[in-house]
């Protein structure tokens, strides 16, 4: 059974992080979208409340699966016997950087193997950082996540949140 998993904070979730998962998942018997616990950001939504809403926004994907964890993704892979990540592409600087991590995590896990997806022209632009700026400032996101994530938003800064 090919196994892979799909590494990122997703803070938030964004339909260029859909698109990618969608596609990896006609690829891959099973997926894991693997939400990153990092102690050293500070993320505006905590790692339960990602994971909700990706649950949400994944719900219809039987074989898409969401899990969570802290410290280095070479040690969740290998604790979870599996051998393959998925990363998203939206541009060139994407892939240098991306480029290096896969190489780092090849040296520390010689049986992990990257395979990158080219973000769809219409999500090249889309970014979680910029989607919570124009969230934080009453902007519509609407048209940039999943609707679970776009209600979250909503009602987050709704209730005076920063």
């Amino acid at each position: 059974m090919a196994r892979a998993i799909y590494p990122g904070s997703f803070d938030p979730m964004t339909l260029g992080h859909l698109d990618i998962i969608r596609r990896a998942s006609r690829l891959f018997d099973k997926v894991v979208m693997a939400v990153v616990g990092n102690p050293g950001k500070s993320p505006l939504l905590s790692v339960e409340e990602r994971k909700k809403l990706i649950q949400a926004t994944v719900k219809g994907m039987p074989n898409v699966e969401v899990g969570s964890f802290e410290g280095l993704t070479v040690d969740y892979a290998k604790a979870s016997e599996t051998t393959i990540l998925i990363r998203g592409l939206r541009a060139i600087s994407d892939f240098e950087a991306e480029l290096g991590m896969a190489q780092t995590n090849k040296e520390l896990f010689p049986e992990l193997e990257t395979i990158f997806l080219m973000s769809k022209a219409e999500y090249s632009f889309i970014s979680s950082s910029t989607v919570k700026e124009i969230a934080r400032l009453g902007g519509d996101v609407s048209q940039f996540v999943p609707e679970p994530v776009n209600l979250y938003l909503k009602e987050h800064f709704a209730r005076g949140a920063k």
